[in-house]
Parts: structure tokens; sequence; C-alpha cells
């Protein structure tokens, strides 16, 4: 028996991420960054593609709670059609990975699967040397679009 325990969620780099969303028209992208996040830092540009954006906060200001309402707002967003493939975005790929695996479980309690992805380095990130984000890695600087709201 192996005892390495397997992730539950596939990673991959923002690059990646945008070839999913390229090749497969039905992926969708789940931004679980706050509102104000979306606000002052910049979301996504999909227009270019006919993949979606979902934008869902997975922990609401001003004490990041988690919201209650992640799964289901994700899914009445969706309507009917469930996509084979998400992709959860975060700012720097710690939250992301905390909603994909509540999708993930969610669709398998109720009998679906769905590939739930993370986009590691998220939005933003990680911290650099200086103790700021938006220089070392992540969807920004990978140089993939992005807007100011």
């Amino acid at each position: 028996m192996d005892s390495v325990a397997k992730p539950r969620i596939k990673e991959v780099l923002p690059e990646a991420a945008w070839e999913i969303l390229e090749r497969d028209p039905s992926a969708v992208l789940v931004d679980v960054r706050t509102k104000s996040e979306w606000a002052f830092v910049g979301v996504p540009d999909l227009s270019s593609l006919t993949s979606r954006l979902l934008q869902v906060e997975w922990a609401q200001l001003p004490n990041m709670s988690r919201n209650p309402r992640f799964v289901g707002e994700v899914l009445e967003q969706l309507g009917d059609e469930i996509p084979q493939t998400f992709l959860f975005l975060c700012r720097s790929g710690v939250r992301s990975e905390a909603g994909a695996i509540a999708v993930l479980d969610h669709l398998a309690s109720l009998g679906q699967s769905a590939e739930c992805v993370n986009i590691l380095g998220g939005f933003e990130g990680d911290l650099n040397e200086g103790g700021h984000r938006g220089h070392k890695n992540g969807w920004k600087v990978a140089g993939l679009p992005w807007r100011q709201s």
C-alpha cells in the first residue's frame, strides 16, 4: 500500500490554466477573492475566450470569515450547466484550493464529478523578498489578460 497521499486537487501554473481555458470553452474560472480585491487589484479578462469567469467570495470582509453559501453561489451562477473543468483562483493559491475542495466534495455528494484545479501563485502571486506581491509569480506576472473593474 502506498503511504504517500495523492493530492485531491490538481494544481497548475497560471499559463497552464489559460491554456485549459483556451482549449475547453466549457471550462469555468472561479475567482474566489473578495469584492475589494476584484475592485482594487483587478480581475482576469476572459473576453477573448468563450470560457466563463465566476466571482464568488470564499471568505468575506471584514474578518475574512468563510462564506457559508460559497458552493451554492457557484452553482447558482452556473445554472443547470456543470462544467467538466473548474479552475479556482485567489490572491496566492490558498483560498482557491479550499474552494476547489468544497466544490469537489459537494459534487461528489450528489454523485457528480468534475475536475477541480487550483491555480498556483493565484492572481497576485507570492510575496517577494521586499514583502510585495505582483512581482514574483501569479496571473498578472505571467502577463495573462486582466482588467481593472
